[in-house]
């Protein structure tokens, strides 16, 4: 089958597409046919293999899987016990840790993260939710717990992680800003959020508005940059790791009461990741959600696509078309 591949760690032009042989489940597997994956910042950080923790997952001196965690696809074949899926059965998930998707086939267990696809739902709709809305959905349901009623501001409302946090911020009814650049207020706006700041014209901590929850969903922020702009008891919550982020998390659980807090998506328990990906299901078959698209590269481009990622400016998601 044809798979991305990578023998050193580094920039995009590490990965090239090779051959690797066709995946044979486990009795308490099912083999996927992947049409549709993606690229985010989370696998640019294990293409690189920075920061060193990610190279537990991938590899301590080179990568050593096929990359990508996020799918969807169809049933291709299944093992013996399975009982919840059959052949032909359109299916997305991930696999856990990051490891597989960037391939024609990925053997996943039955009960893992994985759901059945709505009907009418595309394979690229389903695998941006498996990607970026499972994981703001976890930002917001786990970390920030974010309640009806709570002023929630989404930094990079634009981006893969963003368009999902401002529509699930919106169902929960909080109150939703969003932050995005002046070609992108249009889009923030009808994926419910109740107002925009362009953040090309405008410092939004300084404009004297104040947020229960900052989910800064580009790592491109700091608490510090955001503390004043946070409600007394308010939580800065970030998807990107850094130095300054673990200090300021040790930091703020023993001095005041705003609170920054990181968490790594990946190594939640499978039980809670596939309890919310069959919520997000529900949301996206009902039209609650819906996933924004930026740009589709077919898999021998996938170097294409990490640039486009490794830019920092991506519009939705990225969705790498296995085919």
């Amino acid at each position: 089958m044809n798979a991305v591949a990578a023998t050193e760690y580094g920039g995009p032009e590490v990965l090239r597409l090779t051959t690797a042989p066709k995946p044979t489940p486990e009795p308490d597997e099912v083999l996927v046919r992947v049409r549709a994956s993606t690229v985010g910042p989370a696998n640019s950080a294990m293409r690189e293999g920075r920061p060193f923790p990610v190279r537990f997952f991938s590899g301590l001196r080179r990568p050593t899987s096929i990359p990508g965690d996020a799918f969807a696809g169809e049933i291709a074949a299944v093992g013996r016990d399975i009982t919840h899926f059959a052949v032909g059965d359109r299916v997305f998930g991930t696999t856990a840790p990051e490891s597989g998707a960037h391939a024609e086939y990925v053997c996943v267990p039955e009960d893992s993260t994985l759901e059945l696809t709505p009907t009418g739902v595309s394979d690229a709709e389903a695998a941006a939710v498996a990607d970026n809305g499972l994981t703001a959905m976890l930002f917001l349901r786990d970390v920030a717990d974010l309640q009806p009623g709570q002023s929630i501001l989404v930094n990079g409302a634009s981006g893969g992680i963003g368009t999902f946090a401002v529509q699930l911020a919106d169902s929960v009814g909080a109150e939703v800003t969003g932050v995005c650049s002046t070609a992108n207020l249009d889009l923030v706006r009808s994926l419910g959020a109740d107002a925009v700041v362009d953040y090309t014209t405008t410092d939004v901590a300084e404009t004297g508005e104040t947020y229960d929850v900052i989910f800064d969903a580009v790592g491109k922020g700091s608490f510090s940059q955001f503390a004043d702009a946070l409600n007394p008891g308010g939580t800065y919550i970030t998807t990107v790791p850094s130095v300054g982020v673990l200090f300021d998390v040790a930091r703020t659980r023993v001095v005041g009461d705003k609170r920054a807090v990181f968490a790594a998506t990946g190594v939640k328990s499978t039980g809670v990741r596939k309890r919310q990906l069959r919520e997000l299901r529900g949301l996206l078959d009902s039209g609650e959600i819906r996933s924004v698209i930026g740009r589709r590269y077919p898999l021998a481009e996938i170097a294409e696509a990490h640039r486009y990622v490794d830019t920092g400016h991506k519009r939705g998601t990225a969705v790498i078309m296995v085919d």
